[in-house]
């Protein structure tokens, strides 16, 4: 029987180890020193978007939580058709869930038994103001940037995408890094392939895409931690498996988020970066996804780098 999440949390939480008003959470793992030696990684020049374009045609489902971008034009050249100088201007503005897209889930996204990440009041998020506390933007501040990791499941496992809810365990991290050649470590920005996005990205449907999801099981939060991993990112919207009636709780997110204060990433294009870490053996990489610095967010949609 799996253990309860609560109990998990409790055992892992970081709550006051980085002092009492921390907001950034294991996003402190990445020193310095270990942004400087990230640096490092990008030896060839090679880069590599990781996000989703950012488009009304986009990944959310019609009628779902969440609805797809909104792209508006509030002047085009015609408006300026008159103008004695021949000037051409555009100008646009977009409406947009803030976790529509490729995105960071933030500090304040989940929590459970009325807290947040470390100790903060969940009834700190208000309508009119949003996250007083844990707002996006003060993980902005930091930056997410470091050594990013890519463990390629798929591949460990001989297959093109996982099945929902096929899990993946410690014993799978640790193989696909055995495979690999690669080891995670402090401060690390871990990047998880299951290959689900390509519901989407190959086959254009985006309603099988958010029916469940392969991931991570909540023994993983345990391997996380003993590792002082600083993200975790994943090609799924949830980073942890779920059946395809995505009925219960998250337990992961709630322990990684709320106990832990780690920043997830999601609904990540991994495709081109697996494929050219396969072919030359290098999967480790400068990794970048600042987040928008939007005051009361509780997410961020983001267009993350891999730089090889």
């Amino acid at each position: 029987m799996m253990e309860d999440f609560r109990e998990v949390g409790r055992r892992l939480s970081n709550w006051g180890r980085w002092g009492a008003d921390d907001r950034i959470g294991t996003l402190n793992h990445i020193t310095p020193e270990r942004l400087v030696a990230a640096t490092r990684l990008a030896r060839t020049g090679k880069l590599f978007d990781l996000g989703l374009v950012v488009q009304s045609r986009g990944i959310q489902p019609a009628g779902w939580a969440r609805a797809n971008p909104i792209h508006l034009m509030n002047m085009t050249p015609l408006d300026l058709k008159d103008d004695p100088h021949h000037m051409c201007v555009a100008d646009d503005y977009i409406m947009m869930p803030l976790q529509s897209v490729t995105q960071w889930d933030g500090l304040a996204h989940v929590g459970y038994d009325e807290r947040l990440y470390n100790d903060i009041p969940a009834a700190s998020v208000t309508t009119m103001n949003g996250s007083q506390e844990l707002s996006i933007h003060q993980i902005a501040r930091k930056g997410v940037a470091g050594r990013g990791v890519l463990l390629d499941i798929t591949r460990l496992k001989g297959v093109e995408r996982l099945a929902a809810p096929e899990p993946i365990t410690p014993l799978d991290l640790e193989a696909a890094m055995a495979r690999q050649g690669v080891e995670v470590g402090p401060g690390d920005i871990l990047l998880i392939r299951t290959g689900w996005i390509r519901h989407f990205l190959v086959d254009g449907c985006a309603e099988t895409f958010w029916q469940g999801e392969p991931g991570l099981t909540l023994e993983c939060a345990e391997w996380l931690h003993a590792r002082d991993v600083a993200s975790v990112c994943s090609d799924n919207w949830g980073i942890e498996t779920m059946v395809p009636d995505m009925s219960g709780p998250l337990p992961l997110h709630c322990v990684l988020i709320r106990d832990m204060g780690m920043t997830l990433g999601e609904i990540f294009d991994l495709e081109a970066l697996a494929e050219d870490c396969e072919r030359d053996g290098v999967w480790e990489f400068f990794f970048s996804a600042p987040p928008l610095k939007v005051v009361g967010g509780v997410g961020s949609p983001i267009t993350p780098l891999a730089v090889k």
